[in-house]
């Protein structure tokens, strides 16, 4: 596992949630993958990255196996978290009609960290 600061903790362990539109991934679009900022696991693909608005990074689609989704204990919304190491990394919403594929993975900036297309992913993760 990778060391957190303490905003990424509150955010990756606690569940706490970026201020919108203060993210350094909400208005980013460049290619590659879009890894856990704790444990390096891809979790969404810069294809699937589209601009909702919302001031979060918004993916329609995240990987095969990456990303669990839990409903909120109010029941209002879903959370999403990393497979691998169950870092909180937003929340999921469907039927909005933004997309094709009708789903916005509204994520943290902080739960998540940039590979570009020219650099290879963490080596336990390259197939």
């Amino acid at each position: 596992m990778n060391s957190l600061n303490l905003e990424e903790e509150d955010i990756i362990l606690h569940k706490g949630t970026e201020h919108p539109f203060t993210g350094e991934y909400d208005n980013f679009y460049k290619d590659g993958t879009f890894i856990c900022r704790r444990c390096n696991a891809p979790l969404f693909s810069s294809k699937s990255k589209f601009d909702a608005g919302c001031g979060w990074p918004s993916f329609d689609e995240n990987f095969p196996n990456a990303v669990k989704r839990l409903v909120d204990e109010d029941g209002r919304r879903t959370e999403i978290r990393c497979m691998n190491c169950d870092g909180h990394l937003g929340h999921v919403f469907e039927g909005e009609d933004l997309t094709d594929k009708n789903t916005r993975h509204c994520v943290n900036s902080l739960s998540i960290k940039f590979v570009p297309v020219e650099k290879e992913l963490p080596s336990v993760y390259r197939q």
